[in-house]
């Protein structure tokens, strides 16, 4: 029988983009990135566009009748990783971001045998485009939320692309991934494969 340290480690991404599918979209070309990346240092992996769910406003685990939260929040429970991928817009995360932040917070009363806040283990990772300024803004938010939640953040957990300002082009559109962001995307991968693994090994310390 497989041990629990031997098995993959899994990552799932929370797209944010505000596009329903099938619609092309920036941030899940990036979440895609960000998986493939994660699958290259043995992190499988899978994404949700969360505007394609009924993500139900509230900070409960479940809403009640037609939210879809509860199914996503147990693919985020089985995960080691959760990479959140958000376009920009005026110059903060999408309101979908917004949403599975407040989502999340619930997390925080619901303890595991040892006493610890549920998502605590878990490694983030976040992922921004837009053409636009705003994204080490974007980030700053998205890891204070998730380092409060519990989650763990790895060195230079995040990636982004920032296209030129005042102009329509998207990170979809572009012939080629350029060096920098494609390098900055492996170097987060690897640094969260190598956390999510150490902490799978090596939990934090009971709090009871």
């Amino acid at each position: 029988m497989t041990s629990a340290t031997q098995q993959r480690l899994r990552a799932i991404a929370l797209v944010c983009t505000l596009k329903k599918g099938p619609a092309t979209s920036s941030s899940d070309l990036m979440a895609d990135q960000v998986l493939e990346q994660l699958r290259s240092f043995g992190v499988d992996g899978e994404k949700f566009r969360c505007v394609d769910l009924n993500l139900l406003p509230g900070t409960e685990a479940d809403m009640g009748p037609g939210d879809d939260w509860p199914a996503v929040l147990e693919k985020i429970r089985a995960a080691d990783i959760v990479v959140v991928s958000t376009p920009t817009w005026v110059g903060h995360m999408s309101s979908v971001a917004q949403r599975v932040l407040e989502r999340l917070d619930a997390e925080l009363s619901e303890e595991d045998d040892a006493g610890r806040p549920s998502m605590v283990g878990k490694v983030a990772l976040a992922a921004v485009v837009g053409n636009e300024d705003g994204a080490h803004k974007i980030v700053a938010d998205l890891f204070q939320g998730l380092n409060d939640i519990g989650f763990s953040i790895p060195a230079q957990g995040c990636t982004y692309w920032n296209g030129e300002a005042m102009q329509g082009g998207d990170f979809k559109d572009l012939d080629e991934v350029p060096d920098a962001i494609a390098t900055t995307t492996k170097s987060a991968a690897r640094n969260a494969a190598h956390l999510a693994g150490t902490l799978r090994q090596n939990p934090y310390p009971p709090y009871k």
